[in-house]
């Protein structure tokens, strides 16, 4: 018997994004957002919240956004708020103590700001190493992205070590675009493609083109499934606990979430709490 994982209402494919730093460039991408129905995730950093009244000097590209600015931008159901350290901190040269600080610290901020539970993580600088990895554990972070781009749709499986498809500047973005939408998955695992980045580096390159043509490519497409970090963590999970019969007559699924799953070609679907005859 053979399962390959399918993303809700039998998609074969799956898009999230993560952009980093809580800046006022987020402001101009969620109206974007908005426009193609495309969700993301933006980790933002609690300790570093600009002055309430702030302008932003003329020709500074990185300017970031006030509490006030934070709580009324990202309190919007396509966005996912998640940690990236209090004061953007390189994780890997801090004492273990400190380290957790940072994160709880980060977590209960926007815990208390948006009142929902924070569990998702992205690691300033892209640095980690094992020990920050078992403190994000201890912590309660359930995945977190690092810098790294593999170029490819394949699902995670080391959450709190996860890779991206590609950053938005990555010279095959478009053609890896385009054979995420025109691709055949076939017999495999569903598709996720998975960018990350900055949303003011389209101020510093004058390149807010870039992520409009992507949007265009990606947007409003059947076999899509438009999810958040923590979405399509909380979907693996859940597809990962299905539990088979011995004679693999039978699927159940304990979990809360209804599930998707293609058996030997025949795509199966197993309400949460219910046992499915195959």
């Amino acid at each position: 018997m053979k399962t390959c994982l399918l993303f809700p209402d039998e998609k074969e494919k799956a898009l999230t994004l993560s952009y980093d730093d809580g800046v006022d460039t987020d402001i101009r991408f969620i109206e974007l957002l908005e426009k193609y129905n495309i969700k993301c995730t933006f980790n933002i950093n609690a300790g570093l919240f600009a002055p309430e009244g702030s302008v932003r000097p003329e020709g500074q590209v990185h300017f970031r956004l006030s509490e006030s600015e934070v709580k009324k931008l990202y309190d919007n159901p396509l966005c996912e708020v998640a940690t990236h350290g209090l004061t953007h901190p390189f994780f890997n040269c801090q004492p273990s103590a400190q380290c957790m600080l940072e994160i709880l610290k980060d977590r209960q901020a926007f815990e208390k700001l948006f009142g929902r539970i924070i569990r998702g993580h992205a690691y300033p600088y892209g640095a980690y190493d094992s020990n920050v990895v078992d403190i994000l554990k201890q912590a309660g972070i359930v995945y977190a992205r690092t810098t790294e781009s593999h170029r490819s749709f394949k699902i995670p499986t080391d959450w709190l070590r996860m890779g991206a498809t590609c950053h938005h500047n990555d010279p095959e973005l478009m053609s890896l675009a385009d054979k995420f939408i025109n691709g055949e998955v076939g017999s495999n695992d569903g598709w996720l493609f998975y960018l990350w980045g900055h949303t003011y580096e389209f101020r510093g390159n004058d390149n807010w083109n870039v992520i409009e043509e992507f949007f265009e490519k990606v947007a409003n497409n059947d076999n899509v499934w438009y999810a958040t970090n923590i979405e399509v963590y909380d979907y693996v999970t859940a597809y990962r606990s299905l539990v088979y019969s011995a004679n693999g007559d039978m699927v159940y699924n304990p979990t809360a979430t209804d599930v998707w799953v293609k058996i030997d070609g025949k795509t199966v679907s197993v309400p949460s709490g219910k046992s499915v005859n195959i």
